[in-house]
């Protein structure tokens, strides 16, 4: 992702483009096009310079539920795609792309998340021999009780919804976000890879257990107030480039 200017924006119903990269339902897919600058640490595949590519989205159940994420109603949180099946083409993967299971969601507020939360856990999972998909969301906010979530899709855009026992530590990465999730007291969540670990923000493939059964989960740690830290929106720029007056006018 690059940050980009307003000049650089251009949106409709169905589509959004920010510079050379672009999100548009297309006969009830998700089409992604993207055509970034990489900035990536040392160690990793990817050589610096850019990286285009192009992802579909085909989704199983398509929602247009909502749930609030604070008690003001100030962010919300929609899964739009809770089940959905997913083609990526992009000359940087090893064998020029994958296809595999998919998910999409999006969050969206009236004012920066920092002002209203600590931080949260998210993870979302498939569970069974359908693949009923599993999200959990663990939000806490400045201010009030926690928001805790856990949803199960089967074959309806309307969950269930599940018991959500207590949420147990994970390991912690090297900059010292503090992960969780939730997991029955009996047992306990395993870090299997770690994909992203920043200052504020963790991802990972983790496992836990609910109601019984032992689940693989893409998990992300949020945390609020290291991104609101002065010195850590200094870092941002060396991971996500800023080219504030390029491309089109809105």
């Amino acid at each position: 992702m690059t940050e980009r200017g307003c000049r650089s924006l251009e949106r409709g119903p169905s589509h959004v483009q920010i510079g050379a990269s672009s999100m548009a339902m297309q006969a009830g897919r998700l089409v992604i096009t993207f055509d970034e600058l990489a900035l990536p640490w040392p160690g990793q595949r990817l050589l610096p310079g850019r990286v285009a590519g192009h992802v579909e989205l085909t989704p199983e159940i398509v929602s247009d539920g909502f749930v609030d994420l604070d008690a003001a109603g100030r962010h919300v949180w929609s899964p739009r795609m809770p089940r959905a099946s997913v083609t990526v083409n992009c000359s940087a993967l090893p064998g020029g792309g994958w296809r595999g299971r998919a998910y999409h969601d999006m969050n969206y507020g009236d004012r920066p998340i920092e002002q209203d939360f600590i931080g949260w856990d998210w993870a979302r999972g498939s569970a069974g021999a359908e693949g009923d998909t599993v999200i959990l969301y663990d939000a806490i906010p400045r201010t009030g009780l926690p928001r805790r979530l856990a949803l199960r899709y089967s074959g309806s855009p309307t969950p269930e919804i599940m018991d959500l026992p207590a949420r147990q530590d994970l390991p912690g990465g090297f900059w010292g976000v503090r992960s969780g999730v939730a997991c029955d007291p009996s047992m306990a969540p395993a870090l299997v890879k770690r994909l992203e670990d920043s200052p504020f923000y963790t991802r990972a493939c983790i496992e836990t257990t609910l109601a019984g059964q032992r689940l693989e989960m893409v998990h992300e740690t949020l945390d609020c107030r290291r991104l609101a830290q002065p010195l850590v929106r200094l870092m941002l720029p060396f991971r996500m480039p800023r080219r504030q007056s390029w491309g089109r006018s809105p």
